[in-house]
């Protein structure tokens, strides 16, 4: 599976606690991030992830097309709930948007983001297997 990691800068320092908490179930996966974010969290846990362009250069974007193309399985984006900028709310919501419509589970917080990792952990997000391999979902 494939994990995108996104943090607002008052959120990397969680980003980086989270992925040294979780580092054993990342290291089983591909990750991908925003630049500043992929930078910390590889330099903190030693963990293989490939950079985009920093969220203010592009990099959301850059994410928001691997979503598009079924690249990206699970996306951990740890937003500022409080942060005042319309267009950190216009990058999230542009992101949600595309995660909803390619069915790729999304945490906002740390609290959901513990809830897919676990999962991941225990197979429940399988599933997105058969997504990558083209076939639609069915429930």
């Amino acid at each position: 599976m494939t994990i995108a990691l996104i943090a607002h800068d008052s959120k990397k320092e969680l980003m980086v606690q989270f992925c040294i908490a979780y580092c054993g179930i990342l290291s089983k996966h591909e990750l991908c991030a925003t630049g500043t974010t992929g930078k910390l969290v590889a330099e903190a846990t030693g963990l293989n992830v490939q950079r985009f362009l920093t969220g203010k250069q592009g990099g959301d974007q850059q994410i928001g097309a691997r979503i598009t193309y079924n690249e990206i399985d699970m996306v951990l984006y740890f937003r500022d709930p409080l942060s005042s900028s319309s267009a950190q709310d216009g990058d999230v919501m542009t992101l949600m948007r595309l995660c909803d419509l390619n069915n790729v589970p999304m945490a906002t917080n740390v609290a959901t983001a513990e809830m897919l990792i676990l999962g991941l952990e225990r197979g429940d997000l399988d599933w997105r297997k058969n997504i990558r391999q083209g076939n639609s979902l069915s429930l």
